[in-house]
């Protein structure tokens, strides 16, 4: 058998998405992804499905896999002939032993490339406003290891020159050994006014900087608790974050938020909390997909013109109406005659996308607003065509019914358990990783207490502020035991958004 390829990835510090181009295709395509700590969990959802994963984390006190085992699993699944990615924390030739993976892959004769990436010591600075280079401060930039045992009679850095030879001095991974660190520098001729900072765990939302001088970075990180993992930044520069901090002071800084809608869907939402500095965590507990029968829905297309109203409550049945009228060859042309009611402003411009004008739209944007609209008319006789969810609520075809109106509802599209992984979101939420539970429908919160497990709701979601788009949601999550803190007044993903961000506002004043 020909051996596979083996691909060194740099992954970034952490924000997902600086990750390269070609270091997401080379996550894509390959059977195996051999990830590190640092490495984004997020990253994994962009894996074909049945990649194999294998966790190799290694931190500064602890190593799952030690670097002999890591170069052996290499090796061995590329000779198994598989595509084998290792991602790293950062770039794999920055303090990140790819030289040496590297290395033992040309020994076994197995084809590797290098995808360099983001390093910590650039883009972590970056993100608490402290850019390593600046005109007025510096011409020069050093990037140190400082996880040097300080006990070693020889050292591989030499002090004397470091010291004073650099504008900017990077450390990583060297937070135990920052009082030496300190001394040495001092000792060596830096002066202790010089500005420092430590800054743990860069570019997400745990990020965290404490800035001072040489002479008391130390107490300062040590009251603030300040561990691993951190990067260290000594130089002039440092006195720049007070003005270019820009990370930290974003609105929804710290938050991690779950998106709980199909993952065809999540896109939006997930966009508009990244724009105000959360971060989104996809986990789906829904997915769309098409009916067990197509019958129904293709006899209403095909009978289209019998009915005097189309009513759509939602964008996911609009596009599967739609689709299906392309499936099944018929055109818009067919509902010339047939008014169209649409349940809120996502759904009607879904609607117009296909060049399709509604009659109306209620204010409200649930199924009640819109009966309240259809009192005003007389129904006796009326058809009404409504296609759907296999598991929408009853009240708006029954009450049509009530008032003399000839109604068909027929399954255009299921809502069925999603592909969430369960065990990640529930050992999140127990190390309170997660700030933010959102709710879009009824269905996202009955399939999230399935899958979390009701037994685990109150003690799970405790501290966690849960937020839904409406009150027909807020109702199933109260149902359920959840406790709702944010409903949106506008029943749209962007009232959602807003409803989240005035409620951690308000949080804050207080």
């Amino acid at each position: 058998m020909e051996n596979g390829r083996v691909y060194l990835v740099g992954a970034g510090p952490g924000d997902p998405k600086l990750i390269t181009v070609k270091g997401l295709e080379c996550i894509q395509t390959a059977d195996v992804i051999v990830y590190d700590r640092l490495s984004s969990p997020r990253l994994l959802s962009h894996a074909k499905p049945g990649a194999e994963l294998i966790y190799a984390g290694k931190s500064p006190v602890r190593h799952t896999l030690k670097q002999d085992e890591i170069n052996r699993v290499l090796v061995d699944k590329a000779q198994e002939g598989k595509t084998v990615t290792r991602l790293k924390g950062g770039d794999p030739f920055v303090f990140g032993r790819g030289g040496e993976e590297a290395e033992f892959l040309l020994e076994n004769n197995i084809p590797f490339e290098v995808v360099p990436g983001i390093t910590s010591g650039i883009a972590v600075p970056a993100y608490a406003g402290i850019p390593v280079t600046h005109r007025d401060f510096n011409s020069t930039l050093a990037i140190i290891t400082g996880n040097e045992d300080p006990t070693k009679e020889d050292t591989s850095v030499e002090w004397d020159k470091v010291a004073t030879g650099c504008g900017t001095i990077v450390f990583y991974m060297g937070m135990s050994n920052l009082p030496y660190i300190v001394e040495k520098l001092t000792a060596n001729g830096r002066p202790p006014e010089t500005p420092a900072a430590v800054i743990r765990w860069g570019t997400r939302p745990e990020q965290k900087t404490v800035t001072g001088v040489l002479s008391n970075i130390v107490e300062k990180a040590r009251e603030a608790q300040m561990g691993h993992p951190a990067i260290i930044v000594v130089g002039e520069v440092v006195s720049l974050r007070e003005k270019l901090m820009w990370f930290e002071q974003r609105p929804l800084f710290g938050q991690r938020v779950l998106v709980t809608r199909s993952r065809s869907q999540a896109s939006a939402l997930a966009r508009e909390i990244e724009l105000l500095g959360g971060e989104p965590w996809e986990f789906p507990t829904i997915e769309i997909t098409a009916p067990e029968d197509y019958g129904p829905l293709d006899r209403a297309i095909t009978d289209i013109d019998s009915y005097d109203w189309l009513v759509l409550t939602s964008v996911n049945g609009v596009q599967s109406f739609m689709n299906r009228m392309r499936e099944i060859k018929k055109d818009v042309r067919c509902l010339k005659d047939t008014k169209i009611a649409a349940i809120g402003p996502k759904t009607r411009e879904e609607i117009e996308k296909y060049g399709v004008f509604c009659e109306f739209m209620p204010e409200e944007f649930v199924a009640e607003a819109i009966i309240d609209i259809f009192r005003e008319h007389d129904l006796r006789g009326k058809r009404f065509l409504l296609p759907r969810a296999d598991i929408a609520r009853k009240v708006l075809p029954d009450t049509l019914e009530s008032m003399g109106a000839i109604v068909d509802e027929v399954t255009a599209y299921r809502t069925v358990m999603g592909s969430g992984d369960s065990a990640e979101v529930i050992k999140m939420l127990e190390e309170k990783r997660i700030h933010v539970l959102t709710f879009t429908s009824s269905s996202t919160v009955k399939n999230f207490v399935r899958k979390i497990g009701a037994d685990n709701i109150p003690r799970l979601t405790e501290g966690v502020i849960v937020a839904s788009i409406g009150p027909i949601t807020s109702a199933a999550a109260r149902e359920l035991g959840l406790e709702v803190a944010v409903e949106a007044e506008v029943y749209t993903i962007d009232g959602l958004v807003q409803a989240v961000l005035d409620y951690i506002k308000t949080q804050e004043a207080e």
